[in-house]
């Protein structure tokens, strides 16, 4: 298990290693920003990629933290009380302790646990199991987006040139590695509620019935992590955007999201809040019907034909540019991922691997 996690950290680093270097590309571009899954105030490209890249840097400090606590069992004896080795040494502890140190040091490990019983406690495990289900958890969320995006048009995992969507329908492009993220990262994700039950039915000084789960459970959630970083390593390396369908995408949803800007504007010509929100909100419904039906939205051309609002007729047009809704996106996208930002230094450890590691190649 310490070896194996000696393997994930690196793959995990490469893969928020390439999600800040995309987050970086994208980081001035405007895009929808959904709550519910309903249009909400725009973000950017880069700052959605960097969520993503927030939970990963949590999964990354998980694991790194239950590594660096792995210690070994040692010499304890039936029961952990080392009365065996009592009787070795003719009751001399000194050469007890100094015998784990021998062990520890030949297996590789700083020290032994401080309390053992039959075995080192089954809650060592669980602990590692609970920070790659953490990870797997994560790794669904990031493609479940990247799924909902590729359905818009606006973003897409990256696809093979004799890639076949579907048996019978030849203009499908289906995002099948996030799909098998999803599917194995559900897997991971509940791996764990194994290794709970496993801890917390060890009687007293220890059972057998955490043989045959722990023979299969151990190797599966490493070998299930594995694939998850492949997977997204490709993925995360090739994203593609599209940024003419986010672009439109935008203008069907920013003269709604311009609401509350165009009010405070009404508001600076000394016309009532209320009546200006009251005049806005008939007209919002005027077009949201239009848009139900199928048509552009047409909020900014009722507006301009509407002698309610002429005191703003010249200035609508410069309320409809997205980097006006963006807010910080971009200086939190720099400070966060970018030179000398946070996670640079999170991966500095990684940085030999980084320069070293070849993408994944997938065969799909």
């Amino acid at each position: 298990m310490r070896d194996a996690l000696d393997l994930i950290m690196p793959k995990l680093a490469k893969v928020v290693h390439n999600l800040s270097q995309f987050a970086l590309r994208y980081k001035d571009l405007p895009t929808l920003g959904f709550t519910h899954y309903q249009a909400a105030q725009p973000i950017t490209v880069g700052r959605r990629a960097v969520q993503w890249i927030h939970d990963l840097e949590m999964d990354l400090e998980d694991i790194e933290y239950v590594r660096a606590g792995l210690k070994f069992r040692g010499a304890q004896g039936a029961t952990g009380t080392q009365a065996s080795f009592m009787e070795v040494f003719h009751g001399d502890t000194s050469k007890i302790d100094r015998l784990n140190e021998i062990i520890c040091k030949k297996s590789g490990f700083s020290a032994c646990y401080n309390v053992s019983t039959q075995t080192y406690s089954r809650k060592v495990d669980l602990r590692i199991a609970n920070a790659l289900s953490s990870f797997g958890a994560t790794a669904i969320r990031i493609a479940t987006d990247i799924r909902h995006l590729s359905h818009d048009k606006v973003l897409d995992e990256p696809h093979e040139a004799t890639q076949t969507g579907s048996s019978a329908m030849s203009f499908k492009q289906n995002p099948i590695r996030s799909e098998r993220i999803c599917s194995l990262g559900r897997k991971l994700s509940n791996i764990s509620t194994n290794f709970s039950h496993t801890f917390s039915s060890q009687w007293l000084e220890r059972s057998l019935d955490d043989s045959s789960i722990r023979r299969s459970d151990i190797p599966e959630m490493f070998l299930l992590s594995d694939s998850l970083l492949i997977i997204l390593d490709n993925v995360t390396d090739g994203l593609v955007v599209f940024p003419a369908m986010i672009e439109s995408q935008l203008q069907q949803e920013l003269p709604f999201l311009a609401g509350e800007n165009i009010i405070m504007k009404l508001i600076s010509h000394n016309i009532s809040r209320q009546e200006a929100h009251e005049q806005l909100r008939l007209l919002s419904r005027e077009s949201v019907k239009v848009v139900k039906g199928g048509g552009k939205n047409n909020l900014i051309e009722l507006i301009k034909t509407t002698e309610f609002f002429k005191p703003i007729w010249d200035e609508i047009d410069g309320m409809l540019d997205a980097k006006l809704f963006i807010g910080r996106s971009s200086e939190i996208v720099e400070r966060y991922v970018g030179p000398g930002g946070v996670i640079e230094g999170k991966l500095e450890k990684y940085k030999n691997y980084l320069v070293s590691a070849a993408t994944a190649k997938l065969v799909v």
